[in-house]
């Protein structure tokens, strides 16, 4: 079945069942590899897109249930805060392993984007779902407070 999806700004014809997993279809069908397969359970972070700016699991987001909206993958994010986001990520030296990263990067964005100056407590729920095996937990909060003085600085 053909569907046309816009991702990262374009339409884009897809062949896939309206029941395949967003994730499946990024990673095999478009190569857009950035969004990686954690747990297939939505239960890690890794696969975190944004759908019309709102973060989800890929791996159990249905084709059909992107419709008309835009998805968003660690490819496509730009602006101003995946700007402050990934210069607070290098600037803190957020990474170690680096395998949950875009999902973190993603799920970041979308807090900040909503909460330009967020609290721990907003952090902690936001990111709460997003998880790091080798426990970059106290790097990641101090990442987003950095992206956030850079937000308020501009």
């Amino acid at each position: 079945m053909t569907t046309i999806v816009r991702i990262n700004g374009k339409s884009t014809a897809v062949t896939a069942e309206p029941d395949t997993p967003l994730l499946w279809l990024l990673r095999g069908e478009l190569r857009l590899t950035g969004t990686k397969f954690g747990c297939g359970m939505a239960l890690c972070g890794a696969c975190t897109v944004h759908l019309d700016g709102q973060p989800v699991r890929s791996c159990v987001t249905p084709l059909a249930a992107v419709g008309d909206k835009e998805v968003t993958t660690i490819e496509g994010l730009s602006g101003k805060v995946a700007d402050a986001v990934r210069a607070a990520w290098l600037e803190v030296d957020v990474v170690q392993c680096g395998y949950c990263q875009s999902g973190q990067i993603m799920a970041a964005a979308a807090l900040l984007a909503a909460h330009p100056r967020p609290s721990d407590a907003e952090i902690d729920a936001a990111m709460s779902g997003n998880l790091c095996r080798c426990g970059t937990y106290s790097r990641i909060r101090a990442g987003i407070h950095a992206a956030a003085r850079r937000l308020s600085a501009a």
